[in-house]
């Protein structure tokens, strides 16, 4: 069964994408290295709002502490405002 989550107002779903595990020199970071938390990942829906200026499949950067996370069908996601999204990743 899968669930379906629709936002409302001006909210956006995004589906966390993981952080890179390899530094720019080649080296690899394990998982236990690091704590930090993904700022980026992928619009999954978004609310009925005029403000929102994103569509669904860009992958976007958001606020680092913005956001309420979920987990929805063993995937992790977060809900943000529009305004806590700062970037469109290209």
């Amino acid at each position: 069964m899968t669930t379906k989550v629709m936002p409302l107002g001006e909210n956006v779903l995004i589906k966390l994408v993981a952080p890179e595990t390899k530094t720019a020199s080649g080296l690899y970071i394990p998982e236990s290295a690091t704590n930090e938390k993904s700022s980026q990942g992928e619009v999954t829906a978004i609310g009925e709002s005029k403000k929102i200026t994103v569509k669904k499949g860009q992958v976007v950067m958001f606020k680092k502490y913005g956001g309420e996370e979920i987990k929805v069908d063993n995937e992790d996601y977060v809900m943000v405002k529009i305004e806590d999204i700062i970037a469109i990743v290209e």
